[in-house]
């Protein structure tokens, strides 16, 4: 892997207040997987939709978060293998699994042009993808004015907004979703938060944009509920 350039401290310092505070505990206990319980994992997210498990890993350790009262059965988990097999039956649901995925947050800020607008998203021309983000969205337009590609936000908290980036396939190839994240990017950094950005393994496309857009991949993980 060749050498990433050094994270900006204040995007870092930010990482670590907005997982702290979505997780609600960070940084992770040394050379494991801690579990803790959050009231968060009862209340409904960014979109509305109650989310029971969501961790975040590095390559040694990581943490799970849970609801308060199936955290005490889970005290004594410190592997995610161990909570592949205690994690869906102690929250009452054995038949789902748990699911990883790569994460990724914005190491440095990306000098690009800025081809988007912001934009409401009752913006009759932003696609319904779009639409559940809420607030305003990064859109980028054709020629004739229509939707070429975007960006929503997940507002998760005060420190960290999570970035979705789409392009409609006729626009592809053109380096669109890469200049849009990383102009979403600054714009989350001057509004005092830092960019995440999440996405499958088998993604590569996805993966290509976040490596050019200043979000590296540095072997960590997310981690929900299927």
């Amino acid at each position: 892997m060749p050498d990433l350039p050094p994270a900006d401290p204040e995007l870092a310092r930010r990482l670590a207040l907005h997982l702290a505070e979505w997780i609600g505990s960070w940084p992770p206990p040394p050379g494991r997987l801690g579990v803790v319980g959050s009231r968060k994992r009862e209340n409904p997210g960014w979109d509305g939709s109650v989310n029971p498990v969501v961790g975040v890993l590095t390559p040694d350790r990581g943490v799970l978060s849970v609801p308060p009262g199936p955290a005490a059965d889970l005290s004594g988990v410190d592997t995610m293998s161990v909570a592949r097999q205690m994690v869906p039956g102690a929250l009452g649901r054995p038949g789902r699994r748990l699911f990883e995925g790569v994460f990724r947050w914005c190491h440095h800020l990306v000098d690009t042009d800025a081809p988007g607008e912001w934009v409401p998203v009752a913006d009759p021309r932003v696609p319904e993808w779009l639409q559940p983000f809420g607030g305003e969205v990064l859109v980028a337009w054709d020629g004739e004015g229509r939707y070429a590609a975007g960006v929503g936000r997940k507002l998760h908290d005060r420190y960290g907004q999570e970035i979705s980036v789409g392009t409609e396939r006729e626009h592809r190839g053109r380096g669109l979703a890469r200049r849009l994240v990383a102009q979403a990017a600054r714009r989350i950094f001057e509004e005092g938060a830092v960019a995440t950005y999440l996405h499958a393994d088998s993604n590569l496309a996805s993966a290509a944009v976040a490596d050019a857009s200043g979000f590296p991949d540095e072997g960590w993980r997310i981690v929900g509920l299927a």
